[in-house]
């Protein structure tokens, strides 16, 4: 099979959980892989990676530009005769009805990823945009995909249209750590809570950080916090305070793996978006997971772990939390979150 894979910053994986599950889906078969790519976000340009071959388009991939990105690759695909083309995210959904009528040969799944209209950083035209792009993949994709049951449900409730709900992954993130590796900022002797995200109002950070602050329990939190004026505000208040780390992002998945592993639990903010990356890998370290209160995050987790909605409310779990691991948080990871069960769920939609 020859399949295009449409709509991620790319491969090598650098950026987030689309170019993660890129990773997943190329290699090790027989299937014929062609990954478009960002080439403003690569200085070095791989035609071959993992046996997929690379297109560059010259443009952004996120935000305004993207939505030209998407359309680019797109036709890009179906005129290099690529029948099967998997699109993630809808940003370029508007070229789809005439890719389906001009080429209607062509199997055009699209993965809508959360509802991202609803993000509170969007507003006017861009929200309603996002909207309508939304919409228009819904009705003229081939297969609808979702990564959380709750959006499958919120399709078939506002367009009457089924769609596959296939998550993501978590087992990559369970790497064993070379001994090489040296961590100055974790003192593994002390007890502490983590914390892992974008730094975004929605996801709650705010919350956490007056909680942990108010309780003086540890707490490491690992993020962006310089990338937004939000995230700037709340390092500058909270810094100060001892019982907080924060630290800046670590993308190396053997020093990530060091601080999930000898956490005491783990703590996620993140109010939208479906079912994200970060909480599926730490489910992988078995810990006991304290997460917002939404029908995402309950959905993940099959309404176990604990949640919360309020300052209050967190830092009440937090003193309630005595036990250091969660079996069932790894038996549903095992069960629902590994790269080769996802793997077979999406070949299965081309074949």
């Amino acid at each position: 099979m020859k399949l295009a894979i449409v709509g991620s910053v790319g491969v090598p994986a650098s950026y987030g959980g689309f170019e993660t599950l890129v990773e997943s889906l190329i290699g090790g078969d027989d299937h014929q892989f062609t990954v478009y790519c960002s080439g403003q976000h690569y200085e070095q340009r791989l035609g071959i990676y993992k046996g997929a071959t690379l297109v560059y388009i010259p443009i952004n991939a996120n935000g305004p530009m993207s939505v030209l990105y998407d359309i680019w690759s797109c036709f890009h695909a179906v005129l290099t005769r690529h029948r099967n083309i998997l699109i993630l995210g809808t940003s370029g959904a508007i070229v789809i009805p005439f890719l389906r009528f001009i080429f209607p040969t062509v199997k055009l799944v699209t993965n809508i990823d959360g509802i991202e209209w609803r993000r509170d950083k969007w507003q006017g035209f861009a929200k309603k945009f996002l909207k309508f792009s939304e919409s228009v993949a819904v009705k003229y994709s081939t297969i609808v995909v979702a990564d959380n049951d709750a959006i499958a449900d919120y399709v078939a409730q506002a367009y009457q249209r089924e769609c596959k709900t296939i998550a993501y992954g978590g087992d990559h993130a369970f790497a064993k750590p070379n001994k090489s590796h040296r961590f100055p900022s974790l003192d593994v002797d002390r007890r502490y809570a983590l914390a892992l995200c974008r730094i975004e109002p929605e996801n709650n950070v705010h919350k956490i950080l007056q909680a942990f602050a108010e309780s003086q329990q540890e707490l490491v939190f690992i993020g962006n916090w310089k990338s937004s004026d939000y995230g700037k505000k709340l390092q500058d208040k909270y810094s100060a305070n001892l019982n907080l780390r924060l630290l800046n992002p670590v993308y190396d998945v053997e020093v990530l793996s060091v601080y999930r592993n000898n956490c005491c639990a783990y703590i996620h903010g993140h109010s939208a978006g479906g079912t994200n990356p970060s909480l599926v890998e730490m489910m992988h370290f078995s810990k006991p997971v304290i997460a917002f209160d939404c029908v995402y995050n309950r959905s993940t987790m099959e309404n176990k772990g604990s949640y919360f909605k309020s300052v209050d409310d967190l830092s009440r779990q937090i003193g309630t939390v005595n036990q250091t691991s969660d079996p069932e948080m790894l038996e549903i990871a095992q069960r629902r979150y590994t790269w080769k069960g996802v793997k077979h769920q999406y070949l299965s939609l081309f074949e």
